[in-house]
C-alpha cells in the first residue's frame, strides 16, 4: 500500500460531502469534503506501487477540463483504471455541486 498527498490550486467553491464507489467494490472509493480555501488537498490510499505519476498526470489533466473546487478528495484505490477514478472524481464534484 502506498500513500500519497498531492495539493493543487483549486479555481471554485462548493459546500458540502459526497461520497462516490464503495471500497469493497474492488476499484475505489472517492469522499470528498468542500471547504472555502484556495486548494484541492488529494489523500490517495492505494494498492498500486510507484503509480504517484499517474495520479498527477490525472489530477493535471482534471485541471484542464474543468475548474477543481476548494476541499479535501480522500481516494481509496484498489487498482481502479485512470477511467475509472476520473469518473469517480467527477461524480463527487457533481453530486456536491447539487448539494
Amino acid at each position: 500500500m502506498e500513500h500519497i498527498t498531492l495539493t493543487v490550486p483549486a479555481s471554485r467553491t462548493l459546500s458540502g460531502k459526497a461520497l462516490a464507489g464503495v471500497v469493497g467494490s474492488g476499484d475505489m472509493e472517492v469522499l470528498f469534503t468542500a471547504d472555502q480555501g484556495q486548494t484541492l488537498t488529494i489523500d490517495i490510499t492505494t494498492s498500486v506501487d510507484n503509480s504517484r505519476s499517474r495520479w498527477e498526470a490525472l489530477l493535471n489533466r482534471l485541471q484542464t477540463v474543468s475548474s477543481l473546487p476548494a476541499g479535501k478528495l480522500t481516494i481509496h484505490d484498489f487498482g481502479a483504471t485512470p477511467g475509472v477514478a476520473r469518473i469517480r472524481i467527477e461524480q463527487v464534484f457533481e453530486e456536491v455541486s447539487y448539494a
